[in-house]
């Protein structure tokens, strides 16, 4: 393990010396052409102009348009040379195309019945919109005849999870973005290898960004060894051209195509709480029984289909079920899985959650380990809390990155002075990412409130309308507001200057970070 672990840090140290070395390269080029300073000069600003108005035309949110302006016409040659790093959208076209092409494979298999709209539409006409453009959009159709439960702790999830992979029968399907190389995923390691023995199909996806300080260098080929199938999302290289931005945050399991799992909670120690590095973890999972958990699989597959650079995909049938068991029940109500990628320039996930916060008739409810906020959404809460509703939105009290943390905090005072209320959650770090609004309508997912979640992960969520989820979710959450911190005026006003100053710097730059 300790080898292991030294070879990891060697991997990541050449990658960083490697991108390191091609940036000084890179700039002592352009100091050697000093005796054409004036024509560098000249050059650079033409450059920095035209890329200034390239980025103005493009149909991106304008806080992306004003960081990425900023940069590049305050340190010219620093700028560009990160946006053409961090910044292409065309760096993603491979993944586009094949991303396209399995989606089309997997149409024929999630299948759209029009009287299970049609009949949510005569509930309430107001979900049934969200529904309608998760349909036209996300090609994600709505459920009923599937059951759900809300885990408010992570290490019931985790037991729930480990009980569903031991009575798995035909195939194991995994996605994750962090995997740790411990306890909480050798145990469910052990899982996967005896129901490879068993023959059942397994099927293993992890980020290589996400988990790279966590597993071995090509740990996907000790998979193989135990007859695990395993693709990397995006492998880490040491090159200059390294596409860092768009990293797979989704959270997925699919037990036979009949079980599904997805939530915020990743495999590693940390999130069950047998390590502590943040005080007491607090996330949050889902799990479905029955129909809808065909759209994970499609995502899933979709996904898997996408990261190999292939001219053909599988044929996908045997993976979705013709007949289910039947689910239909009190409280079963109905169940929408949804996905989101930066490939297609819709943000789903920002969008879902903003037609909550609008048509919340009473009060919405949040869990959110950062809070980065966008214009629209800063004035989606602030609007919402002006006309009435109670809108509480709970953020961590023991941060897992200080920047980030105190970014977050920039933004309590404007909402809190329009009447939202900011808890810290006591006890730790709330990794949960959770809404819920009017005792009707929630969405437990994997998508975060910040502008990496909303707009450059791959992400998925689970909408749920009048199941038993929604009230384990409400229990849940006033409970957490009992174990929070609200957070006061006072507070906000009591913050340090210099403190205020970095705030304002990190908030300049938000949608970089």
């Amino acid at each position: 393990m300790k080898s292991e672990a030294r070879f990891t840090l060697s991997r990541i140290a050449i990658i960083v010396l490697s991108i390191l070395i091609q940036m000084i390269y890179i700039g002592a080029l352009v100091w050697s052409l000093a005796e054409y300073y004036m024509i560098g000069v000249v050059a650079t600003t033409a450059i920095a102009v035209a890329l200034v108005l390239w980025i103005v035309s493009r149909d991106i949110n304008p806080s992306f348009k004003i960081s990425w302006i900023i940069l590049i016409l305050v340190i010219p040659i620093f700028g560009i040379l990160i946006y053409f790093l961090l910044g292409r959208p065309n760096l993603t076209k491979g993944l586009k195309v094949r991303g396209e092409n399995a989606e089309k494979k997997l149409k024929p298999y999630v299948v759209f019945e029009r009287n299970v709209i049609n009949e949510l539409e005569e509930k309430n006409p107001v979900v049934a919109k969200q529904s309608k453009y998760l349909e036209g959009i996300g090609k994600f159709p709505l459920y009923t005849n599937t059951k759900t439960e809300y885990f408010a702790k992570t290490e019931d999830a985790f037991e729930e999870l480990k009980a569903q992979l031991r009575q798995a029968k035909s195939f194991i399907f995994m996605e994750y973005f962090i995997v740790a190389d411990d306890s909480m995923w050798n145990e469910i390691l052990d899982i996967l290898k005896e129901k490879a023995k068993e023959g059942v199909e397994v099927r293993f996806i992890y980020d290589d960004m996400g988990s790279v300080t966590r597993l071995p260098y090509k740990y996907e080929k000790s998979l193989e060894q135990f007859g695990i199938q395993c693709r990397v999302f995006n492998p880490l290289m040491p090159l200059l051209s390294i596409v860092m931005n768009h990293r797979d945050h989704r959270k997925i399991t699919v037990i036979d195509g009949l079980v599904g799992f997805t939530g915020g909670f990743n495999l590693a120690d940390e999130y069950i709480n047998r390590t502590s590095p943040h005080g007491l973890w607090k996330d949050a999972a889902v799990k479905i029984e029955g129909e809808a958990v065909a759209s994970f699989t499609a995502m899933f597959l979709q996904m898997w289909n996408t990261i190999k650079d292939s001219d053909t995909v599988e044929d996908c049938k045997q993976y979705f079920l013709e007949e289910y068991p039947d689910y239909e029940e009190e409280g079963s109500g109905y169940v929408q899985p949804y996905c989101d990628t930066p490939l297609d320039h819709e943000c789903v996930g920002e969008n879902v959650y903003l037609n909550m916060i609008q048509n919340a008739k009473k009060y919405v409810y949040c869990f959110t380990p950062y809070l980065i906020l966008d214009n629209e959404t800063v004035e989606a809460f602030c609007l919402a809390a002006k006309s009435g509703i109670d809108v509480r939105i709970v953020t961590p009290n023991i941060p897992d990155k200080k920047m980030v943390f105190r970014l977050s905090q920039s933004y309590y005072k404007p909402l809190i002075n329009a009447g939202v209320k900011i808890y810290q959650y006591t006890p730790g770090f709330i990794h949960s990412k959770c809404f819920l609004s009017d005792d009707k309508i929630a969405v437990c997912g994997t998508i975060n409130l910040d502008y990496r979640s909303l707009y450059l992960h791959f992400e998925c969520g689970c909408l749920l309308y009048h199941t038993r989820a929604v009230m384990q979710m409400k229990e849940d959450m006033e409970k957490t507001f009992r174990q929070s911190m609200e957070i006061t005026k006072e507070f906000c006003d009591n913050t340090p200057f210099l403190r205020r100053v970095l705030q304002s710097i990190l908030k300049l730059f938000a949608p970089l970070l």
